[in-house]
């Protein structure tokens, strides 16, 4: 026995579902703003400020070099608050439109 095909656009027009998608994006636009700043602000201030990227912190390492090495912390710091944000609000959201999905048939 094959599964009955979902009605794709009755469950795109389901309440449940645009409210998923809408929360979703917002946070993740949100995200990405973020992200995209801290990104930038390493190449305009490496031009506009360069003597506090300059200086010194131990040895051969200054601000610059440190700078450029949080960004991968500020990457997985995002990732991590996306896993968290989506495994406690967007996949209880998601499941329960599944657990419906089949009222959907076509």
């Amino acid at each position: 026995m094959s599964k009955p095909a979902l009605n794709w656009v009755a469950i795109d027009a389901d309440p449940r579902f645009q409210a998923l998608h809408r929360k979703k994006s917002r946070f993740l636009i949100s995200l990405m703003v973020i992200s995209m700043a801290y990104y930038f602000m390493l190449p305009v201030m490496a031009a506009y400020y360069p003597n506090i990227f300059n200086i010194k912190v131990w040895g051969p390492v200054n601000v610059g070099l440190l700078f450029a090495l949080s960004e991968f912390v500020v990457a997985w710091g995002i990732a991590v608050i996306y896993a968290r944000r989506a495994n406690s609000e967007f996949d209880a959201m998601a499941a329960e439109l599944a657990k419906d999905a089949h009222k959907f048939g076509a």
